[in-house]
C-alpha cells in the first residue's frame, strides 16, 4: 500500500495518507485542519544505517544492484 506525503494550503501541515484499493488519494483532506487545498510533496526515501556507519550496507541495496543480476 503506497503512502502519499501532502502539504496542506490553508495551515501548512505535513501529513501522510496510506492508501488502500478503496481510498481515492487524489482528494485527501488535511487531517488538522480539514482543508481540501492539498499538494502532493516528493518525499525523499528512508534507509536506516546503524550508527557510526559511514557506508550502505550491502544488504540494504535490491533492485539494479550489481548483485540483482540486471545490468
Amino acid at each position: 500500500m503506497p503512502i502519499y506525503e501532502f502539504k496542506c494550503q490553508d495551515c501548512k501541515t505535513i501529513f501522510e495518507v496510506l492508501t488502500t484499493s478503496s481510498t481515492d488519494p487524489l482528494s485527501p483532506v488535511c487531517t488538522k485542519c480539514g482543508g481540501a487545498k492539498v499538494n502532493k510533496t516528493i518525499s525523499a526515501a528512508s534507509l536506516r544505517v546503524s550508527s557510526g556507519s559511514t557506508s550502505i550496507p550491502a544488504g540494504a541495496l535490491s533492485g539494479c544492484s550489481s548483485r540483482s543480476g540486471f545490468s
